[in-house]
């Protein structure tokens, strides 16, 4: 299988491996050069050559450096060796419970010529790489996989061809959601020049410059850590400062050994199922764009309502084969499903989607690690009951209490039926003057003359606003001001998105490419992505209000508990640190007032026209009316907030048979 593209990928490996070993012995001989200096000296004097006033003095002057920079190096030397490595996190996947995969790996290592991985991992994401877990912070190395990797034998030459075990081979990780849409010839052509890349960990020099680098990187993480005394802080800055100039200097080295290796793997693994390769590829692509859709339009609006579903890897293959019926260049890809899945690989498939759903959640949301009765496992066929219904009811409630907080009147309702109302919403979101709102309006917003007195208002604040005055300009404005001013209290109290790709990043040919007509319009459960404000002044100080009130409720919501009870690698990575990656950063005023009063519209069609919730796999959250999706919703809410025109509004919900009038159950 040795090829002259593996041999110069593992040459070029090794220079660059040998490049980054240099800049450590350089280290190396800077931090002894002063005590060499001083070894010439005494040796010197001993032999009566160097000897005299003078050299007595120079003695003592360099001897003093010296050994202050022998210690400095040696506690240098030290961090860098003890420091703990980042690890991703992960679910690892005992022998025990996926024989068959352990199998396949070990046969896909033979066919390489390379040593088999360690140990297997699973990760919630569409990627599957090597990761080195050798240190000894990381724990006991796993039991070698077989008997001739635990033993060094000769090899054929110093490049990656050799079956010499130099350190304990890396632990392979896979992401989840390619054993459940993968079939079992795809997987085994996705890792092979995943786990060809075994055979570079093997070599002593590619080892050890890896150590290296890995152990610089792991120093600045420990020389950045908050909260220590002023001196160690200064320490602390020293030792940054030297591991980022050896990092500076072995940079470009570092990188370039990486790309010879996965050269050599590329081209090692060219002779293992290369046409099923082709085809496992076009796979991955639709894996990350239905990963990215269910995380993001399913998984989400679940982790904001306390509840995980346990299955997410199981969806995975529901979205894409929603995916598959809808987008023309996924078309076709569903029939490979009669094929033996890979996660037949795993004796219980189940307990391991549930265990990478509960990693998804924490890494992407920042979910607590224990089910409670605010962070419940959620199956698919209760997610529109548990989930959907009950966000659309707690985002209406919290839009009623906004309108409460502002002092804005009831709407009219027949006696006996008092209760929040979807006209109550429209009311307000109507611009004064406009055509649609039927006349002439008083200075509270509403047609003058069309409304008799009605009950006084309690706020969000306690005070009581009597609904027969309305509000003076001069209080609506002062409304205006503190709802605004909370908006931005709360925008400057949380953190922003975090910095970098995330997860589930990366273009390719499939995402946001499905071509039917109904999937391009809103799924009416949110608004587009425009992050333009509202339009007009009252939805301004609504979304305002709205933003602040979402503020105030994430500060009091109770942190996540600790990991180390369902993911034994968990000590690894910093708990505190929850989730490593957002989806999506903060949603703007706008698009949180459209998803309010569509929430307000779709509840009032549940209670009032027959509709019912229910899950769409690639938009999430959606509205069935008469067992039709509604999906014309989204832009004459949009419609409503920006233009203040609630005739289109009026007009769907009239020839949907919703009564906007009619109380609606916030609970």
């Amino acid at each position: 299988m040795t090829g002259t593209g593996v041999e110069a990928g593992a040459q070029a490996a090794r220079s660059r491996a040998l490049a980054v070993l240099r800049v450590r012995g350089r280290a190396l001989g800077v931090a002894l050069l002063p005590a060499a200096v001083e070894v010439v000296l005494l040796t010197g004097g001993a032999t009566g050559r160097l000897t005299g006033p003078g050299w007595d003095t120079a003695r003592w002057a360099v001897g003093v450096p010296a050994a202050l920079v022998l210690l400095a190096a040696a506690g240098v030397a030290l961090v860098v060796a003890r420091a703990r490595p980042a690890v991703s996190p992960t679910v690892p996947v005992a022998e025990e419970s996926a024989p068959d995969l352990y199998r396949l790996v070990r046969d896909l290592a033979d066919r390489l010529d390379v040593p088999a991985p360690s140990a297997i991992a699973l990760t919630p994401d569409c990627d599957s790489w090597l990761e080195d877990r050798a240190h000894p912070a990381h724990g006991p190395p796993p039991r070698p996989t077989r008997d001739e990797d635990a033993t060094a034998g000769p090899g054929p030459g110093p490049g990656l061809d050799g079956r010499r075990r130099a350190a304990t081979a890396p632990v392979l990780v896979i992401g989840s959601p390619f054993l459940w849409w993968m079939r079992v010839g795809e997987l085994r052509a996705v890792l092979a020049p995943v786990v060809a890349g075994t055979g570079p960990s093997a070599h002593p020099d590619i080892a050890a410059a890896r150590r290296f680098v890995r152990g610089l990187d792991a120093t600045v993480a420990v020389a950045s850590t908050p909260g220590r005394c002023p001196l160690i802080r200064v320490v602390c800055a020293g030792l940054g400062w030297l591991a980022r100039l050896m990092l500076r200097a072995c940079r470009e080295h570092a990188a370039l050994m990486e790309r010879g290796v996965a050269a050599a793997a590329a081209e090692r693994a060219q002779s293992v199922d290369y046409g099923l390769r082709i085809v496992a590829q076009e796979q991955v692509g639709l894996a990350y764009a239905g990963w990215d859709r269910l995380l993001t339009k399913v998984a989400l609006p679940a982790w904001r309502m306390g509840r995980w579903p346990s299955r997410l890897d199981a969806g995975v293959v529901s979205a894409l084969t929603e995916l598959s019926r809808r987008d023309r260049l996924a078309e076709g890809f569903a029939s490979r499903l009669g094929e033996r899945p890979a996660c037949d690989l795993l004796e219980e498939p189940g307990a391991v989607d549930e265990a990478a759903s509960l990693l998804a959640a924490r890494l992407f949301h920042g979910g607590p690690a224990e089910t409670g009765p605010d962070w419940a496992p959620v199956d698919w066929q209760a997610y529109p009951e548990e989930v959907v219904d009950r966000t659309w009811r707690a985002h209406a409630a919290r839009l009623h209490r906004v309108l409460d907080s502002l002092g804005v009147r009831p709407a009219l309702v027949a006696p006996g039926q008092g209760g929040p109302t979807l006209a109550r919403v429209l009311d307000h979101l109507a611009e004064p003057g406009h055509p649609a709102t039927g006349g002439t309006p008083d200075p509270a917003g509403s047609p003058a003359g069309t409304r008799p007195a009605a009950p006084d208002v309690i706020t969000g604040e306690g005070s009581v606003v009597s609904a027969d005055h309305p509000n003076p300009p001069d209080e609506r404005a002062a409304a205006a001001d503190t709802a605004t001013g909370d908006a931005d209290v709360a925008a400057t109290g949380r953190p922003g998105p975090a910095a970098g790709p995330t997860a589930t990043a990366g273009t390719n040919q499939y995402d946001d490419t499905i071509e039917d007509d109904e999937t391009t319009e809103d799924d009416g459960t949110g608004a587009d992505d425009d992050d333009a404000d509202p339009g007009t002044e009252r939805s301004a100080i609504l979304a305002a209000g709205l933003s602040a009130e979402l503020a105030r409720e994430e500060a009091a919501a109770p942190k996540g508990a600790t990991a180390a009870g369902l993911f034994p690698d968990s000590s690894l990575w910093d708990d505190g640190a929850l989730p490593l990656f957002p989806l999506q950063p903060p949603r703007t005023g706008r698009d949180l007032l459209a998803d309010h009063v569509t929430a307000m519209v779709c509840c009032a069609a549940v209670d009032t026209a027959g509709a019912a919730p229910a899950l769409d796999w690639l938009d999430g959250p959606s509205l069935l009316l008469d067992g039709e999706r509604a999906a014309d919703l989204g832009p004459k809410v949009l419609h409503l907030i920006e233009e203040g025109d609630p005739g289109p509004l009026r007009d769907w919900l009239s020839a949907s048979g919703i009564r906007p009038e009619k109380p609606v159950r916030l609970v």
